[in-house]
């Protein structure tokens, strides 16, 4: 029976005990006991070398009996100097969680384990979810700290090269290819590039903006982050304590710059990525760059996709939409709606970039009608689009990333269902409000939220700063794109006859798969061994994304700053692995 006056970490540790106990042998029954029946594992590479989740006893026991063999894991030991074991209640379950340490044949790790009473086992203790996670390659640790570079090269050979010197001919690539061509330079390559570079992995970010930032910088002038400061950190250097709660664009595009120079990151601006063919025998890609007029072919082993979860502007294909004589742009090319004031505007799609857009331009002077194609979600930004990160106001920035890693798919559903419910608690004012004025609202898949709207469709939702009031008020014009007849020259003409007129049109309807940028750039047949990108299918992980794909060498990293700096870990670690000789380039099966 369980004894809940027994200190927690005892009891966390005898679990671990006894699961290297049935490790050690294997013992596939004694794994079976230490678990519930409706437990999950999650592997992050240390056992597996895969991205993956496990559901069920029987077949959580069946994976780690196949997979011990191979890694040899031992040295389960609570972590010290991290969230000492507690009760914490996770997707409306009380639990232990513990956080811990352990090691494999090939490296260190580090996972957490919940541990809940099971009432059909006399209150037994045993592990609901468990997250094993690779930490690092023995042998090829990250030099940090005191094991960080001495310098001692350039700092006392007067004659030799000085420390800039090094940077140029480093960035340059006069006489050698990168291992790694990185394609995009915002959170994604950023986040990527810096973990190889602590592995010592020689890494190119190549992106077609003229300044490092751009990215961020040449999004419309209002824009802010939606989440909290304390979230979205890049790897290593965390941001100023002083910084602002909601991050404007233009100073995290700044961040970015100075994130370049101090991580000593190898990146080349104004450059284009015009596509590349793998070579199989040779290993290696051939890929074509333009930069500055000139063309240059480079033969990286690996080609890292860092251009975002969607990267080409979804332009949908509008009946009569070419009659329109004014001004039509897509939301990735919108800047300021000062250039607007006194005039009128459409802004078709109701995300998060529609409504910010609409609302720029209403505070410029502009009378703006948002259309609406679909049902949206729509949460205040706080606190209701805050509920997602609450782990994130306590504890470190360590502890609270491999929570978020530790969250099996469908405990994360289960979560973000309880979180939509009481965000529309919360919004039942504005809610109502919007529901009077004809918005359609929607709340995710099976009431999943806006969370698991990003994950499988990259948008559908919007974080209120003010628009949805403006709508309520009337502010702005809402009309529903199924009441539109036709656009004419003069803008949109309505089916009861009405015409509503338009000096602007700003299409915010997304971006396309990152498929098609694949298709685009490497061709049909890789992109269709490739297959989808982002989303999760039928399974549990995101599909291709921070993981080895059906294409040796191809790679793509994605998301927020949040799932960027977990994931750029992974994703740098199997390249390491490879480029070692301890990994194989092709998808692994188990």
């Amino acid at each position: 029976m369980l004894d809940r006056t027994k200190d927690i970490s005892v009891s966390a540790q005898a679990w671990l005990d006894e699961f290297e106990r049935a490790l050690g042998q294997p013992d596939r029954a004694a794994l079976d006991r230490l678990f519930l029946a409706d437990s999950f594992w999650r592997d992050a590479l240390a056992l597996s070398w895969n991205l993956q989740t496990i559901a069920g006893r029987e077949a959580i026991a069946h994976e780690l009996t196949a997979l011990v063999p191979k890694v040899a894991p031992g040295n389960f030991k609570i972590a010290p100097n991290r969230a000492v074991p507690r009760w914490v209640t996770r997707a409306g379950t009380n639990n232990i969680e513990a956080i811990f340490n352990f090691e494999t044949a090939i490296g260190r790790g580090n996972g957490i384990v919940r541990l809940v009473p099971d009432s059909a086992d006399g209150d037994r203790l045993k592990a609901w979810t468990l997250l094993t996670a690779l930490d690092e390659l023995k042998g090829f640790e990250e030099q940090l700290g005191t094991t960080r570079p001495r310098g001692q090269a350039y700092s006392r050979d007067f004659r030799g090269p000085n420390w800039l010197d090094l940077r140029k001919a480093s960035n340059d690539y006069t006489d050698r290819n990168p291992v790694v061509l990185v394609v995009g330079g915002g959170q994604a390559g950023l986040a990527i590039a810096a973990r190889l570079k602590q592995l010592q992995v020689d890494t190119l970010i190549v992106d077609r903006w003229p300044r490092i930032g751009d990215n961020w910088r040449k999004r419309y002038h209002a824009l802010t982050l939606h989440n909290q400061v304390q979230v979205n950190h890049l790897p290593y250097m965390p941001f100023p304590p002083n910084w602002p709660v909601y991050v404007p664009k233009d100073k995290l595009a700044n961040w970015f710059e100075a994130y370049v120079d101090a991580m000593e990151l190898n990146y080349w601006t104004g450059t284009e990525f015009a596509g590349g063919a793998y070579d199989d025998a040779k290993g290696h890609w051939t890929v074509t760059l333009r930069r500055d007029g000139t063309t240059r072919t480079m033969h990286p082993r690996h080609v890292v996709m860092a251009t975002g979860v969607s990267g080409i502007a979804n332009m949908p294909d509008i009946p009569s939409l070419e009659n329109f004589k004014g001004t039509l742009l897509h939301s990735s090319r919108y800047d300021d709606g000062e250039n607007w004031k006194g005039k009128r505007a459409i802004v078709i799609g109701t995300g998060n970039s529609g409504h910010d857009i609409a609302q720029d331009l209403c505070s410029s002077g502009a009378e703006v009608t948002l259309v609406q194609r679909s049902p949206t979600l729509v949460t205040n930004i706080e606190p209701s689009a805050q509920l997602a990160y609450a782990t994130y106001n306590e504890g470190t920035l360590e502890d609270n990333d491999l929570i978020a890693t530790s969250m099996p798919t469908p405990l994360a559903r289960k979560t973000h269902v309880m979180l939509t419910e009481q965000s529309k608690e919360l919004d039942k004012e504005l809610l109502d409000g919007l529901r009077r004025v004809g918005f359609k609202l929607d709340f995710g898949e099976a009431g999943t939220g806006w969370q698991f709207k990003y994950l499988t469709r990259g948008g559908g939702y919007y974080f209120n700063v003010g628009c949805s009031n403006l709508i309520v008020e009337g502010a702005i014009n809402l009309k529903q794109f199924a009441d539109i007849e036709s656009f004419v020259a003069e803008g949109a003409r309505m089916k009861d006859g009405a015409l509503l007129t338009a000096d602007l049109i700003v299409l915010s309807t997304g971006y396309k798969p990152q498929e098609y940028l694949v298709r685009k750039l490497f061709g049909d047949a890789m992109a269709d061994r490739v297959g989808p990108v982002w989303g999760f299918g039928d399974g549990f992980e995101l599909r291709n994304m921070y993981a080895r794909t059906k294409q040796p060498g191809l790679w793509f990293i994605a998301g927020s700053l949040a799932q960027c700096r977990i994931n750029s870990k992974y994703l740098a670690l199997q390249i390491k692995a490879i480029e070692e000789g301890m990994l194989g380039r092709g998808v692994v099966t188990t």
